[in-house]
């Protein structure tokens, strides 16, 4: 499917979680299913036209390895956050909306940014979201819960839906932040306050590998051996 929006992948954090498997790497260059986390990601990002990731920790194979497969590269130091590092990449996105995608999940089922394009509706939205039903991820709470219409709000504890690691977002919304280093939640709650913020369920499953045992655990998801 041809995806009009240009995609911003976020690889630039320390993968602390990881512990000793990042000490001589990036988290998204570690391997899941025989192939990079970074490569799951591009993988999804098939028929994208502009692609563009950020790096900061242990950046130079990373950014050689992403620019080989026609990926600019937003360099960051300090490191940005998402909310920081999505705003100082807009110059290589292009104005509009955009997508973004976490770098650390491997997917199973529909594009993930296919489902959010199909959903997407410019009128009535600012933000939307992927995300499955908590009990589907195995966590006891939600981040978001939805009405009826798909309008999200911050769950508080509550059963809920979590969201997945991709997007569609109005970028606009950051310039007018003035912290440097931030998260896009507090793009999120700008949204949630003016009913803009909206969620799509993935039709299909999802697993963090953000710590080591997510890597067994994406791998058996995908049926590798």
């Amino acid at each position: 499917m041809r995806h009009d929006f240009p995609l911003m992948l976020f690889a630039a954090g320390f993968g602390t979680r990881m512990g000793a498997l990042t000490a001589d790497r990036p988290k998204p260059l570690i391997e899941v299913a025989g192939k990079p986390l970074i490569d799951h990601a591009l993988a999804q990002a098939e028929g994208v036209g502009r692609i563009v990731a950020n790096v900061h920790y242990r950046p130079e194979a990373l950014a050689r390895h992403l620019e080989a497969r026609g990926v600019a590269v937003s360099r960051e130091d300090p490191i940005l956050e998402t909310g920081g590092g999505l705003r100082t990449a807009l110059p290589l996105l292009g104005e509009g909306p955009v997508m973004t995608l976490n770098t650390d999940a491997v997917w199973t089922g529909e594009n993930p940014l296919s489902q959010l394009q199909e959903a997407w509706d410019p009128a009535r939205m600012d933000g939307l979201l992927l995300l499955l039903p908590d009990h589907a991820v195995g966590k006891g709470a939600g981040d978001f819960v939805m009405d009826a219409e798909g309008r999200l709000n911050r769950a508080k504890g509550a059963r809920g839906a979590v969201y997945l690691g991709a997007q569609i977002l109005r970028p606009e919304g950051l310039l007018a932040i003035t912290e440097t280093v931030f998260s896009v939640n507090l793009l999120w709650d700008r949204m949630i306050a003016k009913g803009r913020l909206f969620g799509v369920r993935h039709r299909g499953q999802w697993c963090d590998v953000g710590h080591p045992a997510g890597i067994a655990d994406a791998e058996k998801m995908l049926g590798y051996t």
